[in-house]
């Protein structure tokens, strides 16, 4: 396998931040006395597109809203919230990040978060630099789990797939690469380890362990 290109996730991969989505959430929710509980509504959305999430939720309390208006609700208070809230990171996202630049290798983050939510938090971690390409759910028509994120990705950073390989936590991310013909490392955290990581080609218990594979292929 010849590795030019690591394509990293970020929420749940990078860094911990569905807390932080899930207290956007319930600001939102709560006014139309909507409650979940943190863990059973990390295990049921993470990973999974903002508007489809919505209109579960609509559905379930018959909310007089559209996906499309709920989703856009969560996604300007999450932006407004990290401009001074960043998440925590997940183990050794940074120094893989750092190492993967080190080797060489491209580097593109494609994420399902809309770019006012993940600029801001790559930014201020100082991690924006470090890639050669973002791709957020703001550039494709169809977001994780369709291909479409990671295929402009590749595009972007010029490469096939079979020289590129991702980095997801979740169902959703995993079958996004591998819809777009990638080799996908799942990386399960507290929020995603029921996960069904089937399409995945390989599963890893954190960055570091990847880190170490990688070393080994090149």
């Amino acid at each position: 396998m010849m590795i030019k290109a690591v394509l990293f996730d970020m929420d749940g991969t990078l860094v911990d931040s569905e807390s932080m989505h899930f207290q956007c959430w319930s600001q939102i929710l709560a006014p139309l006395n909507v409650f979940y509980q943190e863990d059973d509504f990390c295990q049921r959305f993470s990973g999974r597109p903002t508007v489809e999430a919505a209109k579960e939720i609509i559905t379930q309390y018959n909310l007089p809203e559209t996906p499309e208006q709920l989703a856009q609700r969560k996604h300007s208070l999450f932006s407004d919230y990290v401009q001074s809230h960043l998440p925590v990171l997940m183990p050794y996202a940074k120094q893989t990040l750092l190492a993967v630049k080190n080797m060489g290798l491209k580097m593109a983050l494609v994420t399902g978060s809309a770019r006012c939510e993940a600029e801001p938090i790559l930014t201020g971690l100082g991690f924006y630099d470090l890639f050669d390409t973002l791709v957020t759910k703001d550039d494709v028509n169809a977001p994780k789990p369709a291909g479409d994120p990671y295929i402009l990705a590749l595009k972007q950073l010029n490469i096939p797939p079979h020289d590129g390989i991702a980095i997801e936590d979740t169902c959703t991310g995993v079958t996004a690469a591998h819809n777009a013909n990638l080799a996908v490392v799942a990386i399960a955290n507290s929020h995603t380890y029921t996960h069904d990581f089937t399409n995945a080609t390989y599963q890893m218990k954190d960055l570091n362990a990847f880190l170490l594979w990688l070393e080994s292929q090149l």
